[in-house]
Parts: C-alpha cells; sequence; structure tokens
C-alpha cells in the first residue's frame, strides 16, 4: 500500500512515519510537510507543500491510504479561528483532494470526546472534522480517538504532572481506561488498523485502542 500523511512531524506522526516504514505491506510512505525533515529512507516521499493552497498539489494527493496527526494546541495556535484552520480546514480539503484522487481508505487521529455538539472548542473541532470525513463516503473510514498521549521526551510541565497523576490513579485501580497511551503504541495501532479491519467507518474510542 501506498500511504499518504499529513501531521508527520508531530509527535504521533513521526512515530507513525518509523512505523509505517519499517512495515512490509507498506510499500512506500509519503509525507507532506511544510520544512524538510532531513529523513532519508528508499520508502519515503517527501514533499514540501503550502497547506494553504492544497489544490495547488492535488496531482500528488495520490496513493492506497491517508493519515491524518495533524493538530495543534490554543496556545501554539494563538487564536481559535487559527487552531480551526489547522485543525479543521486543512485536514478536510486533503480529504476531499484525497477522495476526488481514488485514495479509498482514511484513517483520522481524533480525540477522546470529539462532537461536532460539544460546548467544548477542541472537542467541537475534532467532532466536526470526524463528519466532514464520514460525509464523504471513504470506503474504510477509521477514527481513533486517544485520551492522554505520552510524548517521547516531553518538556510539557502539565503533561508530564498529568501522566503521573493518571499513572498513580491507574496503579490504584481507579479510572483504568484513562490511563495515558504512548505515541508510538499508537501510531503501531493506526498503521495496523487499515490492514485488519473490514471496509466501512470504525471508531476506535481510548480504551480499546491498547488491546486493538
Amino acid at each position: 500500500m501506498k500511504a499518504l500523511i499529513i501531521g508527520a512531524t508531530g509527535a504521533t506522526g513521526k512515530d507513525l512515519v518509523r512505523v509505517l516504514l519499517q512495515d512490509r505491506d507498506y510499500t512506500a510512505v509519503v509525507i507532506f510537510v511544510r520544512r524538510s525533515t532531513g529523513i532519508v529512507h528508499p520508502k519515503l516521499i517527501e514533499i514540501v507543500i503550502d497547506f494553504n493552497k492544497l489544490e495547488n498539489e492535488s496531482e500528488v494527493i495520490k496513493g492506497d491510504v491517508w493519515f491524518s496527526c495533524l493538530g495543534t494546541t490554543m496556545k501554539a495556535a494563538g487564536s481559535k479561528e487559527k487552531q480551526w484552520h489547522i485543525d479543521y480546514d486543512i485536514p478536510a480539503k486533503f480529504a476531499e483532494i484525497a477522495k476526488r484522487n481514488g485514495v479509498t481508505k482514511a484513517v483520522l487521529l481524533s480525540a477522546y470526546g470529539a462532537s461536532a455538539k460539544s460546548s467544548v472548542f477542541y472537542s467541537r473541532v475534532k467532532g466536526n472534522l470526524e463528519d466532514r470525513i464520514a460525509s464523504l463516503a471513504f470506503e474504510q473510514y477509521i477514527i481513533f480517538r486517544p485520551g492522554l498521549l505520552l510524548r517521547k521526551n516531553t518538556n510539557r510541565l502539565g503533561e508530564r504532572m498529568t501522566a503521573g497523576a493518571l499513572k498513580v490513579l491507574n496503579f490504584l485501580g481507579l479510572i483504568r481506561k484513562f490511563r495515558p497511551l504512548p505515541t508510538f503504541t499508537l501510531a503501531e495501532k493506526m498503521a495496523k488498523a487499515p490492514k485488519v479491519l473490514a471496509p466501512g467507518m470504525h471508531v476506535i474510542e481510548l480504551d480499546r485502542i491498547s488491546g486493538f
């Protein structure tokens, strides 16, 4: 299979690239990035693009399965409008082009609690994106909704503190389904999903991801 990835420079995206490059079932891995990653591999095709002009790159958005790991935080984006643009507008447009170009499988990294009706802005953005991609009717559409992700060597204090607290609660047998998930584990599950799941839409909630 030929895989396409947006969000390849984020924590989960980087791990997904590594997993796919090592997986014999994926014959080519195409990453769309704002600037070169410097990664060199026989199966890797790196395309540096302007994500605000995706139509200009439509001829290279072709393959078998599309993975979206694209996302940001309000702090990094600077405003709700900019976060909506990154988390919704860009992946939605990419999905439209991919569908038009015959890509049949889509794998979306979403988030726990995603819903277009949510009162929480982040969850609402993710829910709207899920619905938009669903409306495109890919032959196979897989949504992953993880909770807290453990990023290797993270420098986010709040993330480290929350992960530590959840580990303690899980050790005590409490809120077990909310245990933090390493990004590499999530990447492995995302790579596996298109190969083992049937056609149709699948939503993998956080309490099912580790055992998937």
